[in-house]
């Protein structure tokens, strides 16, 4: 027998099933249909203005499990350099590395190590030969990594040619720990972690105790989110401005070219055609903003899995310049 109830109730789902149509035929479902293929994709996320529009992890620890985040680390070592500059702990981004952390240089340091600047490290022009890719194993292995990437030799004129180097990015870090008087975990915890309200627990340091500057960080994927939502705002977390937001601009501005990729790259970020800021770590780890669009997006992969331009992250920057901002 059909009562008032049952017929309000049959009513209310046939209106309802339109809608419902459209939501699984629409945006989020070719989202959904376009990861189902990638196997090395652990979680992705994606917050439209305030609201979190996609939110999956269909395999990996999950979305409030600790990642290793790789190289992504570098952006946020970048946007720490920005803090510091803004606080007058270091005076500019002009500022060599001889005035800002003089102890760090070796004796026997590369001539014109010193005259590298804070730009030039956070860019990737530091011009010294690259501790990454074929370097990296030696790099890591040496007794003092900061000695060994500072001895290296000029291979490009600084500020010239990006030369992508987790050792500049360590560099980098260690200036600012001495520059600061506090370590990169610290900072990370007071400037980041604090006032966004995410973890951020120790990670791998060198044989010195400095933290590693451009590797290894480890977030939740739901922080990754976070980060990629202040960068969007302007540096702007729930109302408190957490990174200058003129840093963040900056940040933003072509510096140089990745030679692999073929994207742009600003202060830290690397930044693509079609308008994203994107932090970006071996194995597919992304932490991506997209301002005009309104976009935050985290991206976590199989850590132990390469992701070339042209094979897997090729495919992610497909999914974020599809699927993804299909949604905004």
């Amino acid at each position: 027998m059909t009562t008032r109830r049952t017929f309000l109730a049959a009513t209310a789902a046939a209106c309802a099933m339109p809608a419902l149509l459209r939501a699984q035929s629409g945006p989020v479902a070719d989202l959904d249909t376009a990861i189902s293929d990638l196997t090395q994709l652990h979680s992705l996320q994606v917050r439209r203005g305030d609201t979190v529009v996609f939110a999956k992890a269909p395999r990996g620890p999950g979305l409030d499990r600790l990642a290793n985040i790789k190289s992504c680390s570098k952006s946020v070592v970048a946007l720490l350099l920005g803090t510091a500059i803004a606080r007058g702990e270091i005076a500019s981004v002009g500022a060599t590395l001889a005035e800002v952390a003089p102890g760090i240089l070796p004796a026997d340091a590369t001539p014109g190590a010193g005259d590298i600047t804070m730009e030039d490290l956070v860019t990737l022009r530091a011009g010294l030969e690259r501790t990454s890719g074929p370097n990296y194993g030696e790099w890591v292995s040496s007794r003092n990594w900061l000695a060994n990437a500072l001895r290296r030799p000029m291979v490009a004129e600084p500020g010239q040619r990006m030369l992508y180097s987790t050792g500049s990015t360590h560099i980098l870090g260690a200036a600012l720990a001495e520059a600061t008087g506090q370590s990169l975990l610290a900072l990370a915890r007071d400037r980041l972690g604090r006032p966004m309200g995410i973890e951020i627990p120790p990670w791998t340091r060198d044989p010195q105790g400095y933290y590693l500057g451009g590797n290894e960080m480890a977030l939740r994927p739901t922080a990754m989110l976070a980060l990629a939502t202040m960068v969007r705002d302007g540096g702007s977390y729930e109302g408190a401005q957490v990174v200058p937001q003129d840093w963040i601009e900056a940040s933003g501005r072509p510096r140089g070219r990745s030679p692999w990729s073929g994207m742009s790259y600003g202060y830290g970020w690397f930044l693509t055609r079609s308008g994203y800021m994107l932090g970006r770590g071996y194995g597919g780890q992304i932490i991506a903003a997209h301002a005009e669009r309104g976009l935050a997006v985290a991206i976590t992969s199989d850590p132990g899995l390469p992701a070339r331009s042209q094979g897997y992250f090729g495919a992610l920057t497909d999914l974020l310049d599809g699927p993804v901002l299909a949604l905004a």
